[in-house]
């Protein structure tokens, strides 16, 4: 016994398979939609700051320092009054923004390269407009548990284990000099407290951004895979771009109409017809006052051919045949263009026997 199945061609034609096109990407990136890791900003920033730290490290000591041996030597003595405070805070505060001013700096032009270099100029204003449809329960319950928070916890997870374990074999490397912690003087205690966070912090930032690294290429691989487009997609943004190849069809099939009306109302106006007799046929005409050569008004094959020899007989139009020239004009010449300089010969020995038989009749 024989089973057969049918197959739905058409389930296949809606799978997402396709590139997506430009169009499609530029739409995308009009809505704020674009490659992008949350975690290489947040990791450069990390390590900007902690070489900021090192760098501006003793000019902050030095002007906290100052600020507190300020109060107790020159504040202490000072009238209390609403001018007085105010001045003091004004200027600590003065000093506060210099100590900052670097690394707020340093932050603001990190945000915006790390942001450049992923998905370059961009100003979109899509992701501020309220939608109401992110307040739904069920929907949001299920975002809990989609592929894409599965990966986000996976991702926080791998980044708090190596951060612990970062943490856990520095700290270990260093037993030997907690160990007599106790023994050590403040300075000293601050020293090496600030040059294991450091080195820590060193660590750490180099390790979040090479991890950041591997999330932009996730991110733009699901980036990619979220723009896919079916073949019919790409077919319907075609149709769009270029218009409807049916409707198209259908103006040019009208504009054939339109010229094949206009070049039969310009049979009767022609002084000969040349025929093949059957196949072809192509309309002359000559104005020695306004033309330097005859000129096509008109030339068909087959069904055209014949409708113009009977247009020609209902206007008594003179029809020759001549099946080379019939040809050789048909093939060389189009409606409107004058007569090949090659045929001019036999062109002119055909309207001179027009123009005597004409004679003739008058």
């Amino acid at each position: 016994m024989e089973l057969r199945h049918k197959l739905d061609l058409q389930m296949f034609a809606g799978e997402k398979t396709e590139k997506a096109t430009p169009k499609k990407r530029d739409e995308s990136r009009k809505k704020g939609q674009v490659a992008k890791s949350q975690e290489l900003p947040g990791s450069i920033l990390l390590l900007t700051c902690i070489v900021m730290l090192m760098i501006f490290g003793g000019n902050f000591r030095t002007s906290i320092t100052h600020m507190f041996t300020d109060v107790f030597n020159n504040r202490m003595t000072m009238e209390i009054t609403v001018d007085n405070v105010m001045n003091m805070m004004m200027q600590y505060m003065l000093e506060i923004l210099k100590l900052l001013a670097p690394i707020f700096i340093a932050v603001i032009l990190i945000v915006i390269l790390a942001s450049f270099g992923q998905y370059g100029l961009l100003f979109v204003t899509e992701g501020l407009k309220p939608k109401f449809s992110k307040l739904d329960p069920i929907k949001g319950a299920k975002n809990l548990f989609s592929l894409r928070s599965i990966v986000e916890l996976l991702k926080s997870l791998l980044k708090m284990s190596v951060i612990g374990f970062l943490v856990f074999t520095t700290l270990q490397g260093q037993m030997g000099v907690i160990s007599i912690l106790h023994s050590m003087s403040l300075e000293d205690i601050l020293g090496f407290a600030a040059s294991t966070t450091m080195s820590l912090g060193i660590k750490i930032g180099a390790a979040l951004i090479i991890l950041a690294v591997f999330d932009f290429m996730y991110q733009k691989f699901e980036f990619e895979k979220s723009i896919r487009m079916s073949k019919q997609d790409i077919k319907d943004e075609y149709k769009k771009a270029e218009g409807d190849p049916m409707i198209k069809g259908k103006i040019r099939e009208r504009q054939r109409r339109m010229a094949m009306q206009r070049m039969m109302q310009d049979v009767p106006t022609a002084d000969v017809i040349i025929t093949n007799p059957t196949h072809y046929a192509v309309a002359l005409k000559y104005d020695g006052d306004q033309m330097q050569a005859p000129e096509v008004v008109a030339k068909g094959q087959d069904f055209v051919a014949l409708r113009i020899r009977e247009i020609a007989k209902d206007n008594g139009v003179l029809i020759m045949e001549n099946k080379p020239l019939a040809r050789a004009l048909f093939a060389q010449a189009e409606i409107g263009d004058t007569v090949p300089a090659d045929l001019f010969q036999a062109v002119a020995e055909v309207l001179a026997y027009v123009y005597k038989l004409k004679g003739k009749v008058k």
